[in-house]
């Protein structure tokens, strides 16, 4: 086992970098609802977004701090004493999460008796599925999940992430690709999306290792070769998506097909067709698009115009960077970004002092940051229609974030921080 021994002082880029995420997370949260929002500040399905980078942020935060307080906690209360204390912690925030993401009658009428004719399978199958799996519940799941390894050792705990990669793509091409698509459709990759969650949280605590570990400075240009390279290798996978190209002869007869066939393993003509390409060396049918750059699909909606059916269509699969299906493309690329926002917020927090008291505020209480911004943006956005225009969005946006974090801002000059 391997553990780190406590830092002389707080991490202010840690704290710098989590509340750069609260922040971006109020953005995309509050304006993606409108329609004037700018389009890459919106969750999308088929591609990966700004939006789309703000969840794994966190868990790299998540994987961070975990690895560097469970050491702490080792060190003063003993092995057993602080798993103990790590499993009750992370099951009240699956509860605490039970209670924020709040579902609505499961029957209607809601009634006694409709409710017991309904049973309790049904009633509880689609909060399961789509509503109670969000952050917070996919943080406490992926926690526990890599808690049996986290003070081991960094080669472990990669074995453990490729481990559980691997695992998630063995279900997905068996079940689960199909089962996340079904109404009601799953989010943030559903139940079982601890499995790529796990990327960027392990990535996480090797980032707190190369820091907290390092005698010095940390090796910041060797982090920022890693973050290029698992970028480089999260949109490598994503150029798999390419083989689920249709044909433009065949696109006004299947544009309303939206799933491929085999969405995850290609069946070995569609990838010969695939591989000939990249023999030939077609790179413009190889290479898919770049990060924040949308695919050309049919069902997409890009500025409140519908993408030309005549072009190029795309079915969804599991390759595609998409947030929905939690898929291994996205989780790889996300988990190199964030690696590499994290290094550059310690170069300007922790090498040359320059720190915003705003993301000290959110990054210091992010728990009740999260709580908070939701119920603030309902009642804001309660007169705010989504067709609104930017100015009034825009407008609402300021209101909504000057009273959040104003409470969050009370709570920190009183020194409350909560946590679990």
């Amino acid at each position: 086992m391997t553990d780190l021994n406590p830092p002389r002082q707080r991490l202010a880029s840690l704290d710098q970098f989590r509340g750069y995420t609260v922040a971006g997370m109020f953005l995309v949260n509050f304006i993606g609802y409108f329609t004037a929002a700018p389009f890459l500040c919106k969750h999308h399905l088929t591609f990966n977004s700004y939006a789309d980078t703000i969840m794994p942020h966190f868990f790299f935060a998540v994987g961070f701090s975990f690895r560097l307080s469970f050491g702490r906690r080792v060190h003063e209360q003993g092995t057993t004493k602080a798993y103990l204390h790590m499993i009750k912690r992370l099951l009240g925030l699956a509860l605490v999460s039970f209670v924020v993401y709040r579902v609505s009658p499961r029957t209607d009428p809601w009634q006694w008796d409709v409710l017991v004719e309904k049973g309790a399978v049904d009633a509880l199958s689609q909060p399961f599925k789509q509503d109670w799996f969000q952050t917070l519940l996919h943080i406490a799941v992926t926690s526990l999940w890599i808690l049996p390894v986290i003070r081991a050792s960094a080669m472990v705990r990669i074995l453990y992430m490729i481990a559980s990669v691997l695992l998630h793509i063995g279900l997905s091409h068996w079940f689960y690709f199909d089962w996340i698509h079904t109404e009601p459709t799953a989010i943030d990759g559903g139940p079982l999306g601890f499995l790529t969650w796990t990327i960027p949280t392990m990535l996480g605590t090797l980032a707190c290792d190369a820091v907290v570990g390092a005698e010095g400075r940390p090796p910041l240009f060797k982090m920022l070769f890693w973050a290029v390279v698992l970028m480089e290798l999260g949109y490598g996978m994503s150029c798999l998506t390419r083989i689920y190209d249709v044909p433009t002869e065949q696109v006004d007869a299947l544009s309303d097909v939206r799933e491929a066939e085999n969405p995850v393993i290609p069946s070995s003509e569609q990838f010969d067709r695939w591989r000939k390409d990249v023999i030939a060396g077609n790179w413009s049918e190889v290479l898919a698009e770049p990060p924040f750059i949308p695919p050309p699909h049919s069902r997409d909606v890009i500025d409140g115009n519908v993408t030309n059916q005549s072009q190029k269509y795309r079915k969804w699969n599991y390759w595609q960077m998409g947030q929905c299906v939690g898929a291994t493309s996205y989780q790889t690329f996300s988990a190199g970004f964030s690696l590499a926002v994290y290094v550059l917020f310690y170069i300007l927090a922790d090498m040359l002092n320059l720190r915003l008291g705003l993301f000290r505020t959110l990054g210091v209480n992010a728990l009740v940051g999260y709580v908070l911004h939701d119920m603030v943006g309902g009642s804001v956005k309660a007169f705010m229609p989504p067709d609104s225009p930017a100015w009034y969005m825009w407008a609402g946006f300021a209101f909504y974030f000057w009273i959040t974090w104003l409470m969050l801002r009370s709570l920190e000059k009183q020194n409350i921080y909560i946590k679990l």
